[in-house]
């Protein structure tokens, strides 16, 4: 299975500079054929009888170089892999936006999720990696050197650059203590296992709301583009990352656990965007990442040789006794020790919850 590999770069003030010019260019070629495809489908909407067959990624890599290179000589200065991938994924993009599964796509901005991707000799060493145009580029930590990756994708947060790349690895079975285990995901707590585990969420956001809340407050007069506001953006940016990796090692290391000790996993298919909807609780689900959480325990169980089994989201788990299974009509969010009228069962609703999922997964 191919498995991703995320790094930090360690550079120097000349290798920033042809990074940051990689993604001026591939942002540039986004932009442009953003613009270019979204003419197109004007085009089509407005006249019916005179539709124009929408582009693939070759197409628009021709015409950018027809037409954007001789005007742009910049172009010239970098890899013209960043453009090509770039037109790539715009078409992707366009691809999921007409399945509806995704919004179609926005115009990229300078400093805001600024990433490239090169293709072709790249070389792995110890403590380096080598890539096209650009050379070897120094890490902070140890690479795996098992197998050569096909392309790299180099990106920027605040002011750190990182690199990604796909790895063919095989699947380890590890030895596993449980055989099934239900996991109820909740705003209290981030899970409630049926094993009697209870794993409190990060809740970075909540914690570091007041100074990120401060440091946009005292950003808000700075003239846009200056020394100061661009100082001031460095440390937003830098918060949010900090925020963000503190969420991100809570789930990883839950994830890890439940895919490293568990046969067969049983979780809820949440519906998500539709609890965003809840104005009063969607801050705190944000905060706790259940989204990311499913992402994660996917790609670990076929790592680590688990089973997980989704639920439907309409499979009243907390509303069932997991004893006689009988359900109840209705119970409140405030509700939070479950009772049951039938055999006079009680316990933690969560934990009822994750009993209930364990036997579905069973």
């Amino acid at each position: 299975m191919l498995y991703g590999f995320k790094t930090e770069l360690k550079l120097n003030n000349q290798q920033r500079t042809t990074l940051a010019k990689h993604c001026g260019v591939a942002r540039h070629a986004w932009n442009w054929g953003l613009g270019l495809t979204k003419q197109i489908l004007d085009h089509n909407r407005d006249n019916p009888l005179e539709r124009i067959k929408f582009p693939t990624a070759i197409d628009l890599h021709k015409w950018l170089v027809a037409l954007v290179k001789p005007e742009c000589p910049w172009y010239y200065e970098v890899s013209f892999f960043a453009p090509q991938y770039a037109l790539k994924q715009l078409v992707s993009a366009w691809r999921r936006a007409f399945k509806k599964t995704s919004k179609p796509p926005r115009f990229k901005k300078k400093g805001r999720a600024d990433s490239f991707t090169l293709d072709g000799a790249i070389k792995l060493d110890h403590f380096r990696i080598k890539v096209p145009k650009i050379g070897w580029l120094r890490t902070y930590e140890r690479l795996p050197v098992c197998s050569q990756p096909k392309s790299v994708t180099i990106s920027r947060t605040a002011d750190r650059w990182f690199i990604s790349f796909k790895l063919e690895v095989e699947p380890v079975n590890y030895p596993k203590p449980h055989p099934v285990v239900g996991v109820d995901l909740g705003i209290k707590t981030l899970a409630v296992l049926s094993t009697g585990g209870v794993f409190e969420g990060a809740s970075s956001y909540r914690k570091y709301e007041k100074k990120l809340s401060r440091l946009q407050w005292l950003n808000r007069h700075k003239q846009v583009s200056s020394a100061n506001w661009k100082k001031s953006q460095v440390k937003i940016a830098r918060l949010h990352r900090k925020i963000a990796n503190i969420r991100k090692d809570t789930l990883h290391k839950l994830t890890t656990y439940l895919a490293k000790n568990h046969s067969r996993i049983g979780i809820e298919n949440l519906n998500v965007s539709g609890m965003m909807a809840n104005h009063k609780l969607a801050k705190a689900i944000q905060d706790m990442g259940f989204y990311e959480f499913k992402r994660q325990l996917e790609y670990k169980c076929q790592l680590y040789g688990s089973i997980l089994v989704v639920v439907d989201r309409w499979y009243p788990s907390t509303k069932t006794c997991s004893q006689c299974h009988t359900k109840k009509d209705g119970m409140s969010l405030s509700e939070r020790v479950f009772r049951c009228d039938n055999c006079g069962f009680e316990c933690d609703r969560d934990l009822n919850a994750s009993l209930n999922l364990e036997q579905a997964a069973s």
